[in-house]
C-alpha cells in the first residue's frame, strides 16, 4: 500500500512536532512548510494526498493559499486549521470546498480522524456497509420465508431497496450479487403471494392495501382543503428505488410528512393504473360508466386522453367540486418549461395536478435506442439516469416554486417497471394485446408456472374484449415472446425495462406527503 503524503502548512510548524511524530508513527509521510507561498511552490514539484493549512499566516493568508491550491489542484483535499471562530472565515473556507475545518488547539486524534474521513472514507464505508448487510442478510432471508401480509411485503421491499442503494457504491461485488439473488427470491415469493391474495382484495370484507383506484379517496382527498394549496405530482413509471434517490433533492425544499407504499392494480400499465387513480374506479367500472372515455388494449387511439375528465367526475363524487383545481400533463421538455415559467399563475388553485411522463419515455427509449441501453444497462445506471434528469428538469423547478408559494406537495406514480431477463413462450391469435408483461385475448397458450391467470377478467374488475377473453400476467423478470422469430425477439427485448406484470418493482409504489420548509 502506498504511503499517504501530507503537506502541513503553518508559520509555527515547529510547535506541531508532537502531532507530526504521531502521524509518522502511523506511517504517514509529512512534509512541513512555513508559508503559503512555499506551499504553492511545493505543489508544482510534489504529489500530496491531503493538505493541512493554517488560516492565520503572514504573507499569503490561509484563505488566499486555499484559493491558489484549488486553482492548481481542484480535487486535492484541504483541511483548514484556525484559531478564529469567526463565521465569515468558516463560510469562505466552506465556499471554497475545503475537506474539513478544525479549530485550534487540535489534538493528534482530530488530525487522524480528518485524514481517515477524507482518504479512507470509501474503504471504511465499504467495509462497514458490507459487515452490516452480512448481519442483515440472515434476517431478510428469515423474513422472506415468513412474510404473509401486504404490509410485510412493503416493509421487506423497502428494506431490499435500502440495501441496494447502500451497496451500490462499495467495492465488494460479491455482496451486491448476494443482494440480487435475494431480490430474485423475493420476487418469486411475491408472485405466489399475489396469486393467492390479489383476487380477494376486491372483496369488501377483506383487508386490502391501498391500491390505484382507492389512492385518491383514501390518501389524496383528506389532504385537500381551502387552507393550503396542493401540488399533486404523478411521475409516470417511477420505481420505488428511483423515488428514494430523488428524496434528498426534494428535502432541500420540503420536509417529509408521511410515506406510504401502495399497490398498483394489474395490469401495472399506464392506461389501467393511472386512469384508476384519477377516476377512483377499476377498469371494468370505467368501461361501463364512461364508455366514451375508456379504450381497451385492442382499440385504436390514445388510452390516457381523459384523465382530466375522470378527475372531474371523482371530485364530484367525493363532494370536492367546490375546490378549484387544474390538471396538466407534461410529455416533453417544451411543455415542462412552459408550465414552470407560468407556475406562479397556479397559486390560487386549491389543487394543481401535474402528470410528468419522462421516466416512462426513458424506459421505452432503452428498448429502442442503443445509446440509452448503454446508459441504463442495469438498475443502478437506470436510477442514476433518472436522478440526472430530475436534478435538471422543469419538474424540480416547479417543486422549488411550489415550496416558495407555500404549496403542500404530494408525490406519487402509477406503477413501476422491471428489467426483464428471461423469455416465456406464449401463443395467441391476431387480436391478442401486444404488451410484453401481460396479454389479453382468446385461446392463449402459455406456461402456467410463469404467469398469474385471470380466466374471468371480471373477477379482478378488468374488461373482457370478448366473451372468452382472459388475462395473463408475467411474474418476476419474465417477458412474453411468440415462437415465430423467437431468437430475434428475445435478443431485442432482453434486459429492457417493461411493465404490466407481477413484481415488487412494478406493483409496490410510493405515495409521499411533504410540507414546505
Amino acid at each position: 500500500m502506498n504511503t499517504i503524503k501530507i503537506l502541513w502548512v503553518d508559520d509555527e510548524i515547529d510547535l506541531l512536532k508532537p502531532h507530526i511524530l504521531f502521524l509518522e508513527k502511523k506511517n504517514y509521510e509529512v512534509t512541513k512548510c512555513n508559508s503559503g507561498t512555499e506551499a504553492i511552490d511545493m505543489l508544482d514539484d510534489h504529489k500530496f494526498d491531503i493538505v493541512f493549512l493554517d488560516e492565520n499566516m503572514p504573507g499569503l493568508t490561509g484563505l488566499e493559499t486555499l484559493n491558489e491550491i484549488k486553482e492548481k489542484q481542484a480535487n486535492l483535499p484541504v483541511v483548514m486549521i484556525t484559531k478564529s471562530e469567526e463565521e465569515y472565515i468558516m463560510e469562505e473556507a466552506i465556499g471554497n470546498k475545503i475537506a474539513d475545518y478544525l479549530i485550534k488547539p487540535v489534538n493528534p486524534n482530530q488530525i487522524l480522524l480528518s485524514i481517515k474521513k477524507n482518504l479512507d472514507h470509501s474503504r471504511l464505508v465499504s467495509e462497514k456497509t458490507t459487515s452490516n448487510y452480512q448481519q442483515e442478510f440472515r434476517k431478510i432471508a428469515m423474513d422472506l420465508a415468513m412474510v404473509n401480509s401486504y404490509e410485510e411485503w412493503v416493509n421487506l421491499y423497502q428494506k431490499l431497496i435500502y440495501w441496494e442503494i447502500q451497496l451500490e457504491d462499495i467495492e465488494d461485488v460479491g455482496m451486491f450479487e448476494i443482494l440480487e439473488s435475494q431480490k430474485v427470491e423475493a420476487n418469486s415469493q411475491f408472485g405466489k403471494y399475489i396469486e393467492k391474495n390479489y383476487f380477494n382484495w376486491f372483496d369488501k370484507d377483506t383487508d386490502a392495501p391501498i391500491m390505484s383506484h382507492t389512492l385518491f379517496k383514501e390518501k389524496i382527498a383528506p389532504e385537500l382543503s381551502k387552507e393550503q394549496p396542493i401540488l399533486l405530482v404523478v411521475i409516470d413509471n417511477l420505481r420505488y428505488d428511483q423515488w428514494k434517490v430523488f428524496e434528498p433533492i426534494i428535502n432541500n425544499y420540503y420536509k417529509k410528512d408521511s410515506e406510504t407504499g401502495f399497490f398498483s392494480i394489474l395490469p401495472t400499465a399506464t392506461q389501467y393504473a393511472r386512469n384508476a387513480i384519477f377516476s377512483g374506479l377499476m377498469p371494468s367500472e370505467m368501461e361501463k360508466l364512461f364508455p366514451k372515455y375508456w379504450k381497451n388494449d385492442t382499440d385504436e387511439g390514445g388510452k390516457n386522453l381523459y384523465e382530466a375528465e375522470f378527475l372531474e367526475s371523482q371530485m364530484k363524487r367525493l363532494s370536492l367540486n367546490h375546490l378549484t383545481y387544474e390538471y396538466h400533463k407534461i410529455t416533453n421538455l417544451k411543455s415542462g418549461k412552459k408550465l414552470a415559467d407560468n407556475f406562479n399563475s397556479l397559486k390560487d388553485n386549491d389543487l394543481t395536478v401535474v402528470v410528468y411522463n419522462f421516466v416512462d419515455m426513458l424506459s421505452h427509449s432503452k428498448t429502442e435506442m442503443e445509446v440509452v441501453k448503454e446508459l441504463a444497462s442495469n438498475d443502478k445506471a437506470y436510477r442514476s439516469l433518472a436522478l440526472s434528469w430530475f436534478k435538471n428538469s422543469p419538474l424540480l423547478e416547479m417543486i422549488h416554486q411550489a415550496q416558495a408559494l407555500g404549496f403542500k406537495l404530494l408525490l406519487t406514480t402509477d406503477h413501476g417497471t422491471i428489467n426483464v431477463k428471461n423469455p416465456s413462450k406464449v401463443v395467441g391469435d391476431r387480436d391478442t394485446s401486444l404488451n410484453l408483461r401481460y396479454k389479453t385475448g382468446r385461446s392463449l397458450t402459455y406456461d402456467n408456472k410463469d404467469v398469474l391467470v385471470a380466466k374471468d377478467p371480471k373477477e379482478i374488475h378488468l374488461p373482457s374484449i370478448t366473451m372468452s377473453s382472459s388475462f395473463i400476467f408475467a411474474k418476476s423478470d419474465l417477458f412474453f415472446a411468440y415462437p415465430n422469430n423467437y431468437n430475434h425477439y428475445v435478443s431485442y427485448f432482453r434486459n429492457t425495462y417493461q411493465h404490466g406484470g407481477v413484481s415488487l418493482e412494478e406493483m409496490i409504489i410510493p405515495f409521499v406527503v411533504f410540507n414546505p420548509k
